[in-house]
This record gives structure tokens, C-alpha cells and sequence, in this order.
């Protein structure tokens, strides 16, 4: 199997963590291949195996890779899209950030999960994106994501009017700071923070949630997903903003915006010994209450 590695700078208390993956690798005789910015943030901090290649691109990672492991926490795995893209490669993550949605793995589980990896003890999590259309060519071929598209004010600005449609049809005018367009998978990152349903991964839904809106009897609301939405916004400020993720440019008031299903998907891998309803009690603690004992 030829695992590609993929990272951030790191805090150094999760070195040691990190050592154990490349010695992991070392001794099951496999040459990681590693994302050039990140082998050269571990310079002088970890020993890698004297086998590990390097990837500079998602052309070269499509070539050079089976599967993708990311290491740090949901934001860091979110990253790797633009590497992954269309090519099925399939990813995994470790996580050390805090709580870890896609990110599955434990820290303390490094050698389990890896040696599960090894010997293919996993199922394959199917998960859609979005996609984001403009006449202005907004994130280029970059125009996707995993959890969510937004639509937000500038920090200084006024709240806003979206006025939102699916397929030509009006759906409802936002008076908000923002709107949020949300894959099942997205449901419980941003969306869920706002008052947001939490969505089985594969209902073939989006969820549409404002954020911070002026009249308080608007609500999300779910969507089927081979639907088309469009937005225009209405604000006193020239420009606002729009998300891809983690990827966020600043938009000139007169653009409209179409979002709808990408044509591919996303291939979480979910070792066996995890389901997405135990990720989820135990991400959200659900049933940890003194009063339960």
C-alpha cells in the first residue's frame, strides 16, 4: 500500500505522535509519501524513514498514492481536498485538534488504526461535496467543499439580504450576518453551531441555515440535494464574503452564486471498529451525565 502523508506545522507536544507514525512505517517496511510543505516543517523535528518520497501536487499524489492520511485535526483533513479532488483517492485522519468529526483517530490509537490500515480493515465512507458556480469564476477549479459553503458579512459590515432560490424558485429573503450551505457531512461543524439539524451521512440532503438572522421564525431548512440554489445579496456594504471550507475570498456585491451536488465524492475511510453513530456519542458526549449513573 503506498500511504501519502499530509500535515501542518506542528505544536511540538504532538511530535512524539507524529514520530510514532513514521516509525510505524519504518518498521512494516512502507515509504511514505509526503507532501513537500509539510516534509519540510519536520526538518530537524522527525526522523523519517530513509525510503519516504515526496508529492508536490494532486497531479503527482493521483500518481504516487493509495490512500491519503492526514495528520492534525478536521481543518487539516478539510485541506487535503485540494490535493484529493476528483480522484477517488481515498483519506483517513489522525486527529490532534480537539474534536475530530472527520479526523476519527485517536492519538492514543496510532498503531491499532495504522496496522487496521494495513491490512485493509476498513470500509469506505461515501461522502458528497458542493460545488460553487459564479460568473466571476469564484476559487477557480477549486470551487468545493466537504462541509459547507457560506455566504458572510466583512467583519466591519452591516447585516445582510440573500435573497435564495432553488431551481428559479424564490425561497425566502435572509436578513442575517450570513447564510450557510451545509452536506450532511458539514452538518455538525458550522451549521450545527448555528442551530442546525444534524444529517445521517448519506440522506442525500443539504442543509440551508442563517446565521445570526434579524427575524427569529426563520429556520433551517433541509433540502434534497439534486437541487440547484442561487443567491443574490442585498447590503449597504460593496463586497462581502463567501467560503469554501476553510478557503475564503472577498466577492463583489453584484456577483450571483449557484450551488448545487459536485459531480464526485469524497471517500472517508472508517476503520472497523467505528461506526458514524458512535463517532457521534462520543464526539458529542451524548449520554455522559452524572444523572445517566
Amino acid at each position: 500500500m503506498r500511504i501519502a502523508v499530509y500535515g501542518r506545522d506542528f505544536n511540538d507536544t504532538v511530535l512524539p505522535y507524529v514520530q510514532e507514525v513514521f516509525d510505524f512505517f519504518a518498521a512494516h517496511q512502507i515509504s511514505p509519501v509526503l507532501y513537500s510543505k509539510f516534509k519540510n516543517s519536520l526538518n530537524g523535528k522527525i526522523k523519517l524513514p530513509d525510503n519516504a518520497l515526496i508529492f508536490h501536487n494532486h497531479k503527482e499524489l493521483k500518481q504516487r498514492a493509495d490512500v491519503l492520511l492526514s495528520l492534525g485535526g478536521d481543518g487539516t483533513l478539510l485541506d487535503t481536498l485540494s490535493l484529493i479532488r476528483n480522484s477517488g483517492i481515498p483519506v483517513i485522519g489522525i486527529n490532534f485538534g480537539r474534536l475530530g468529526f472527520l479526523a476519527s483517530i485517536n492519538k492514543n490509537e496510532i498503531e491499532s488504526a495504522l496496522k487496521a490500515l494495513v491490512h485493509g480493515q476498513y470500509t469506505l465512507d461515501i461522502r458528497s461535496l458542493l460545488t460553487l458556480e459564479s460568473d466571476n469564476g469564484l476559487f477557480g477549479e477549486e470551487n468545493f467543499a466537504l462541509n459547507d459553503i457560506t455566504i458572510h458579512r466583512r467583519d466591519n459590515s452591516a447585516m445582510m439580504i440573500i435573497h435564495a432560490s432553488m431551481n428559479g424558485e424564490f425561497i425566502n429573503s435572509y436578513w442575517a450576518d450570513g447564510l450557510i450551505i451545509a452536506t450532511p457531512t458539514g452538518s455538525t461543524a458550522y451549521s450545527l453551531s448555528c442551530g442546525g439539524p444534524i444529517i445521517y451521512p448519506d440522506s442525500e440532503n443539504f442543509v440551508v441555515t442563517p446565521i445570526a438572522p434579524h427575524n427569529l421564525n426563520v429556520r433551517p431548512v433541509v433540502l434534497p440535494d439534486d437541487n440547484s440554489l442561487s443567491f443574490e445579496v442585498e447590503a449597504r456594504e460593496s463586497k462581502f464574503l463567501v467560503s469554501c471550507d476553510s478557503r475564503t475570498e472577498t466577492v463583489e456585491r453584484s456577483v450571483k452564486i449557484t450551488i448545487k451536488k459536485a459531480d464526485f465524492c469524497i471517500n472517508l475511510i472508517r476503520l472497523n471498529n467505528e461506526t458514524y453513530l458512535t463517532t457521534l456519542r462520543n464526539k458529542l458526549l451524548w449520554g455522559i451525565d452524572t444523572r445517566n449513573y
